[in-house]
């Protein structure tokens, strides 16, 4: 056999039975790529270009912006504030995440589907009307305090509403449905027989659980987190509802300089430095969870 018969044969057949070129599949990722192209890295060329204007003319290009940003405690306290809080969200989500995942997973065929449609629900409804929800229950007069009270536990109401547990709450609360759908899939994908297998070798419930099923979960933790992460750190209603005027992080801090100060080029420069901020957290993330599956295979 000669390598144009290799070839011949190794070329994809269409429903009428002719060949078609092997590079016939990447034109169905044309339109695709075109959206993303016009949508999406064409408007961050722009902000890009905005952000390497000076002032006041807007007329010279340079770094200004982002010497300015970088060379103010203020902007990059803001900025650390911004990436902790995330850090915190995220936390709190992979803690009770980890275990409701592990119960859906573990649920029988008719509970499984009403499971995985109560934790898909939050992303059904507006995240608006779920964080103006969340006033009324954080309020001093809210539900929860009402509770506390109630139950003898607090002798006066907590300040929830406006602080950086409540923001964090909140949080967890509006994106948990991107930490339990990738652990829920990680989980399922495990086979049930390591578990017994485990047990059969003498290892209890929890060392089983933290020596086999934990390691094997990493890649889905990891997602969880990449999603979780890049959602807290730009979610810009719910810090500016919860948070209030009184505790300022980068999504507000650039919408008052881009609407209320008119500062175009700082508020573009700030977009970027936190855009950047979040991807290299996201890209350790996932570094994570490369290096967890090279292991397992």
């Amino acid at each position: 056999m000669t390598l144009a018969d290799a070839a011949n044969l190794a070329t994809p057949i269409d429903h009428r039975g002719r060949r078609r070129p092997r590079d016939a599949e990447w034109r169905l990722v044309l339109p695709l790529g075109m959206f993303m192209i016009l949508f999406f890295a064409a408007p961050l060329l722009v902000l890009l270009v905005v952000s390497l204007f000076g002032e006041p003319e807007m007329r010279t290009l340079g770094l200004a912006q982002y010497a300015r940003f970088l060379g103010d405690r203020f902007t990059l306290g803001i900025l650390l504030d911004t990436l902790v809080l995330g850090a915190e969200a995220t936390l709190v989500c992979l803690v009770f995440g980890l275990p409701l995942a592990w119960v859906c997973s573990k649920a029988g065929p008719r509970l499984q589907p009403v499971l995985r449609f109560l934790v898909i629900l939050p992303i059904m409804t507006s995240v608006v009307v779920r964080t103006f929800g969340w006033i009324v229950i954080l309020g001093r007069q809210g539900i929860l305090n009402k509770a506390l009270l109630a139950l003898g536990l607090v002798d006066d109401p907590l300040r929830l509403l406006f602080s950086e547990t409540g923001v964090v709450i909140v949080l967890a609360q509006v994106q948990m449905p991107l930490m339990v759908l990738p652990l829920l899939t990680t989980l399922q994908r495990i086979d049930p027989n390591l578990w017994a297998a485990s047990s059969a070798l003498g290892a209890g419930s929890w060392r089983t659980f933290r020596r086999v099923i934990l390691p094997l979960t990493l890649p889905g933790i990891a997602a969880g987190c990449m999603l979780v992460y890049a959602a807290c750190t730009t979610a810009f209603v719910t810090q500016t509802l919860i948070g209030g005027a009184r505790l300022v992080y980068m999504p507000l801090y650039i919408f008052q300089q881009a609407t209320g100060a008119n500062n175009w080029p700082f508020a573009a420069a700030m977009s970027v430095l936190l855009m950047i901020a979040v991807l290299v957290v996201v890209s350790l993330l996932n570094l994570l969870g490369r290096t967890r599956r090279g292991a397992d295979a």
